[in-house]
């Protein structure tokens, strides 16, 4: 795609992996203008999934990500935090002074929702960045007890890193199961197992009353001993900068994007786990906090902010690696579509399937790579499926796919 005229200055703010893809798209979109990367962490921008695995468990010192910026005539601004956005000028503000665009990417991630009152305890620890991650090492390390709080993704894959490590684990979640709001209970009952088979102690329907230097007080007035508190209890999309800029923000203050991922203000696009876009494909807004979004969204971004004019509707996909089992997830279900299981869940290899009208929808595979691989290909068509070979676990998916007549 050859260069828009009026654009010979962009600048994407955000250094992570969607800040990034997207200044990479744009060179292999052939864009010739300048392109400035601003990122408020000083480190070479990096990859976040192996914070949680081969950064946190000391057998990587890095995720540094293998792209030479200065090659691709990509300016780096590192360690600067984006402070506003001026669209009537055209500028992003930040500490050390302006910087001008003609065109704007907002690419500035999530932060970690914070345990009220946790905040600057000593022995409290979040893990969403590379430094968060440096200051847990040793805490693995000299093999403390610890904490969690929080029975989601990143909470069970601390815990399965701890565990590895030799820490005693305690995960305490406020909810009645693991993944809460995330998956159903009749398919996350399992996973409780899965905490008792690593020799973790689950306590569920837990709330946190307080945390004190070596000890998270429950509110039943339980004391449990902590040498550190890890905390995992969601996160937010990074938006609060953009306060005054007339850039609009949906009920969960992510930047509310249409579906070419361009914002209420012209010139300015987001992407990432900072902003929301209407699915087509599921009928709804979607805010999608993962990696792949990361990767997938900033090439149609790319293009569209040069003249492009492409939607954008994947079908999401997250994995996860915990208590030595592979989870993976493509798709987007509701509480009302059809479910069907595949094997057994007290097993090693198990898969489910959401189907709406028929048309399988989502797809959650443990152990089970394959199902995964064929599933996501047959939600993007739209596929419809025969519910008895389907749940039939000795039958590949792409084989339980029925005419549309």
């Amino acid at each position: 795609m050859s260069d828009d005229q009026n654009v010979r200055r962009v600048v994407v703010v955000g250094a992570g992996m969607a800040g990034v893809q997207t200044a990479v798209s744009l060179r292999e979109h052939e864009f010739s203008g300048s392109i400035t990367l601003l990122g408020a962490e000083p480190h070479h921008p990096y990859d976040r999934p192996p914070l949680s695995k081969s950064v946190l468990l000391g057998s990587a010192d890095g995720s540094a990500f293998d792209v030479d910026f200065a090659g691709l005539g990509i300016e780096l601004l590192l360690g600067q935090h984006a402070d506003a956005v001026r669209p009537a000028e055209r500028q992003v503000a930040t500490a050390r002074g302006t910087v001008p665009y003609d065109r704007l990417v907002i690419a500035t991630g999530a932060e970690p929702v914070t345990l009220p009152g946790a905040v600057g305890v000593p022995g409290v620890h979040m893990l969403r960045t590379l430094d968060d991650a440096n200051a847990l090492r040793p805490v693995l390390a000299a093999k403390r007890q610890v904490v969690v709080v929080g029975a989601g993704w990143i909470g069970a894959e601390f815990a399965t890193a701890a565990r590895e490590s030799g820490c005693e684990v305690t995960v305490v979640e406020a909810a009645e199961r693991p993944l809460a709001g995330v998956l159903p209970a009749e398919i996350a009952a399992p996973m409780r197992g899965w905490y008792e088979e690593a020799g973790v102690r689950l306590l569920t329907g837990a709330t946190v009353a307080g945390v004190e230097p070596g000890a998270v007080v429950l509110a039943d007035g339980t004391r449990l001993p902590a040498g550190a508190v890890v905390v995992g209890i969601g996160a937010r999309p990074t938006t609060g900068w953009l306060a005054g800029s007339g850039i609009e923000l949906d009920a969960q203050r992510a930047v509310r994007a249409d579906d070419r991922l361009r914002t209420s203000v012209p010139g300015i696009l987001a992407v990432g786990d900072c902003a929301s876009f209407p699915s087509a494909r599921y009928g709804e807004r979607l805010l999608i906090h993962h990696w792949d979004n990361a990767v997938q969204g900033p090439r149609t971004a790319a293009g569209n902010l040069l003249g492009g004019d492409e939607p954008y509707d994947p079908v999401p996909y997250f994995w996860s690696e915990q208590f030595g089992r592979f989870v993976q997830y493509a798709g987007h279900h509701t509480d009302a579509d059809q479910i069907l299981r595949r094997g057994d869940p007290d097993g090693p290899a198990w898969s489910v399937c959401w189907l709406r009208d028929g048309a399988l929808v989502a797809l959650l595979a443990v152990g089970r790579p394959r199902d995964l691989a064929q599933g996501r290909k047959l939600i993007e068509r739209g596929a419809l499926l025969d519910p008895s070979a389907a749940a039939d676990p000795s039958v590949p998916l792409k084989s339980a796919v029925r005419s549309a007549a």
